[in-house]
């Protein structure tokens, strides 16, 4: 249950705002890179976090400090390369919010050399931790999430054909392994991993 007294709070939910925009952003970017106009018709290339946001998505992260930005629509139609297209878009996001964990801690780290402010410090600290989490999250092969077309555009013809079918039960399948706890056991080693490497680079310097 969502405490509003934890002295976190403020700060998740600006790291998450953060690792949302940017999320989507990506895919908006990559997606009209590959010549689809759409996400820019749709006014979907923009950092605001506001032109990404979803109500629903908002108010589950207010309350259970976890959320979903508004997807970013796409036509795989004006890709050259229908396979390419879709897997870079799908991919995109993820990348980026690895890319943006990743200088976070660069910042953090510099931060520490030269203020004590306890803000900047905490945030940039969060920022580092959801935007790795976030990345996983959404890397995992269950629709609606980006690593389910990420896969599928990697596997042959047929094999799609029957991943495909999971597609209208997908979202059940992702609730039952976040409320039974497999989500937590397949993403937490693999956080602990990346997050150990980026902290292992980045010390080399500061």
């Amino acid at each position: 249950m969502f405490d509003f007294f934890n002295q976190d709070t403020i700060f998740v939910i600006l790291a998450l705002l953060i690792a949302l925009t940017v999320h989507e952003y990506a895919h908006a970017r990559v997606a009209v890179y590959f010549g689809d106009p759409t996400p820019r018709l749709q006014g979907r290339l923009s950092l605001n976090p506001l032109v990404h946001i979803d109500p629903l998505g908002l108010i589950v992260m207010v309350l259970a400090k976890f959320g979903w930005a508004k997807p970013v629509m796409f036509d795989p139609r004006y890709f050259r390369n229908v396979r390419k297209g879709i897997f870079w878009v799908s991919l995109a996001g993820a990348l980026v919010n690895l890319a943006v964990g990743f200088l976070a801690l660069i910042v953090f780290r510099v931060l520490i050399l030269f203020t004590d402010n306890d803000f900047a410090l905490q945030l940039t600290r969060y920022v580092f931790i959801y935007n790795i989490y976030f990345a996983l999250f959404n890397l995992i092969p269950v629709p609606p999430l980006d690593g389910s077309k990420v896969v599928m555009m990697l596997l042959p013809y047929k094999a799609m054909r029957q991943y495909e079918r999971i597609e209208p039960y997908g979202f059940w399948i992702l609730m039952a392994l976040i409320f039974l706890g497999v989500i937590g056991k397949i993403i937490m080693p693999l956080f602990y991993l990346i997050s150990g490497i980026m902290q292992s680079i980045v010390g080399l310097f500061f």
